[in-house]
């Protein structure tokens, strides 16, 4: 099948917008297959700064296309860190959960028995329907509408929540600021506040010997695991450097079942 050409004013009109990318962008633009009214629909999206992924309908993250939709927020690169912490705990038999799941990256590419993702935006969870067929959603916030018969089960907890302060918002590229929910992205004041209630409410919903995974930054790593230390959980720290990701990890005491 031959590759559309691509046209080069519409790489001169994304360069003009301020994408750094603007020939490998225009590519995948018109590999949707869209012509005339409909790629021009795309291209004003895009050069008017919605994220090209949203634009696209995809997000490449750990080797799969997973689903996105406008207005959710858009995995990084950096959470395939949290992905590979998660899959290194997780067994064919395991409890999966994903809190503050947006579109469920995690649970779309960890292999493990029984997988459940909540969040509170409907629209993400669209998506995490869509990227993990296998699984559970929920509508929740979150422990608050997660089915009792997880409280104590779960093997394997992560959560990719909000851990941007509120004071650094406006300081985000337009694409997150203007284009993601705030809630998705909305730490509260020093950004660790949805990790504080994920690591006060983990042991609840742990399995003995089951694991927490936050993913935070280097600088807030420390509030992060002393959260986790509070809750009765055993804390350390992952980092990787070419994904300038960083996870918390924190593993409730006892015996696996």
């Amino acid at each position: 099948m031959s590759v559309p050409a691509v046209p080069s004013d519409l790489v001169d009109r994304l360069r003009g917008a301020g994408c750094v990318f603007a020939e490998d962008e225009a590519r995948l633009l018109v590999r949707t297959g869209a012509t005339g009214e409909q790629l021009e629909a795309l291209v004003l999206r895009r050069v008017a700064g919605e994220p090209l992924e949203t634009v696209l309908g995809w997000v490449e993250f750990a080797g799969r296309r997973l689903v996105v939709a406008p207005g959710v927020f858009v995995p990084r690169r950096r959470t395939e860190l949290l992905a590979r912490v998660a899959a290194s705990y997780a067994r064919p038999r395991s409890v999966l959960l994903e809190l503050c799941c947006g579109v469920a990256p995690v649970a779309a590419v960890v292999a493990a028995g029984e997988v459940h993702a909540s969040d509170v935006d409907p629209v993400a969870l669209g998506c995490a329907r869509r990227n993990v067929p296998h699984g559970h959603v929920h509508l929740s916030d979150l422990y608050d509408a997660l089915p009792g018969v997880l409280r104590g089960r779960v093997d394997v907890l992560v959560a990719n929540a909000p851990y941007v302060p509120t004071d650094r918002i406006a300081l985000m590229p337009p694409e997150a600021r203007d284009h993601e929910p705030t809630a998705a992205l909305d730490g509260g004041p020093d950004g660790v506040d949805l990790h504080r209630r994920i690591a006060a409410g983990a042991p609840d919903w742990l399995a003995p010997g089951g694991v927490l995974l936050v993913e935070t930054s280097a600088a807030q790593a420390i509030l992060t695991t002393k959260a986790m230390r509070e809750a009765g959980l055993e804390p350390r720290v992952e980092h990787d450097d070419d994904l300038e990701g960083c996870v918390a990890v924190g593993v409730r005491p006892g015996e696996p079942g």
